[in-house]
């Protein structure tokens, strides 16, 4: 019996996979036995956190943000050092690099014990050389003695402990998960697409590599029409005129639908209807919407990247390509579109795999005891 709930703050700037990562747990953990508190940016989000019973969680905006800015770092440590002094949980649970960082010097200040889940490390995101390895000193130098690794996969693990140095003893890994999707919802944004088309959902940016996309799609069609809708065409898109150039150039205006940010069951509603999920991104932690394309029984196209590696099994429920290889993006791409019986196996596969591993139903039990085992009252 719990006499007393055990309290988790999540600290995050909360965009993208992260705040869908903070939204399926507080949507899944059981409320007899913890609570709460969200610290989050003070315009990343409008939409209310809301827990099991759809009762809002209590939720603080501060000055946190995606990018380095030192005011602006050292004013979000400030307030989230107050906050949680007054909050005093039991645990905190940082997201990202920058709730990372956050979140352990905070909880190196109040003595409370930090599980930092990264979904995906800061330094994969750096173009240049010497970024990254600015980037990669900062995680290896947080990783030690400041709280636990909690990766999202277990390409992300082995990449903790092998590149960001964190010791054995301190580091796991828990699969991201979602709930099973009993029921497709209805689009509610106009269809301009045709009925055969690939999909994928990703901002155009150096994470999400869509210029190789494009090149794939472009090689695509000069052996079969096939139509590619782009979703997540937004905030934060910072390539997206490197993209909209590209498609130009290719003449691929007929070919490609750009997205803007729109709702998750409209997402979902395009991947249901899509051929397969492509994927072409340089690094993840563990992308959400492929393990919503598996759930929804559709193989995926993948790059070689943490992630998309422990959700594909080559061959099984999609194909995992190397090296940015266009010619083999292309040739797994037309066995999927041409191969009905092979496309009818890889999606009963695809729904197999989401099943065992990644159903939120079985992985919050393991999150519910990961906590308690660390949380101040234990």
């Amino acid at each position: 019996m719990y006499l007393k709930k055990i309290k988790i703050a999540h600290i995050l700037h909360s965009v993208g996979g992260v705040d869908i990562y903070v939204r399926f747990v507080l949507d899944n953990i059981d409320n007899c036995k913890f609570c709460s508190v969200v610290l989050h940016g003070k315009h990343d989000t409008n939409h209310p956190f809301l827990d099991k019973d759809k009762e809002p969680v209590k939720a603080y905006r501060t000055s946190i943000v995606r990018d380095i800015s030192f005011i602006k770092d050292l004013k979000a440590i400030f307030e989230i050092y107050n906050i949680l002094k007054k909050e005093r949980p039991d645990i905190i649970h940082a997201h990202s690099a920058k709730g990372g960082i956050i979140g352990r010097i905070v909880g190196r200040l109040l003595n409370i014990k930090v599980i930092h889940t990264p979904n995906a490390f800061s330094y994969l995101s750096a173009e240049t050389k010497i970024k990254r390895k600015i980037f990669l000193l900062l995680e290896m130098f947080f990783s030690k003695g400041y709280g636990l690794l909690l990766a999202t996969s277990n390409s992300e693990l082995n990449r903790g402990l092998n590149e960001v140095k964190f010791d054995p003893k301190n580091a796991f890994y828990l699969n991201n998960s979602i709930n099973s999707i009993n029921s497709i919802p209805n689009l509610s944004i106009p269809r301009t697409w045709p009925k055969e088309y690939i999909c994928t959902v990703g901002r155009p940016s150096y994470q999400k590599n869509i210029e190789l996309m494009i090149n794939i799609l472009e090689k695509i069609n000069e052996f079969k029409e096939v139509h590619l809708v782009i979703m997540g065409v937004g905030p934060v898109s910072y390539r997206l005129s490197n993209v909209q150039d590209l498609i130009k150039k290719k003449n691929l205006e007929e070919k490609i639908t750009l997205i803007n940010w729109t709702n998750r069951d409209n997402i979902l509603n395009i991947i249901n209807d899509s051929r397969f999920y492509i994927s072409t991104a340089r690094y993840e932690g563990m992308p959400y919407s492929i393990i919503e394309s598996l759930a929804l029984s559709k193989p995926c196209l993948v790059s070689n990247c943490d992630g998309n590696v422990d959700l594909i099994k080559d061959g099984f429920n999609g194909f995992i390509v190397s090296d940015e290889n266009i010619d083999t993006f292309v040739e797994k791409a037309l066995y999927l579109l041409s191969d009905e019986n092979a496309l009818k196996q890889f999606s009963n596969n695809a729904f197999t795999s989401f099943n065992e591993d990644y159903n939120i139903s079985k992985n919050i039990i393991k999150l519910e005891e990961f906590y308690k085992q660390y949380s101040i009252n234990n």
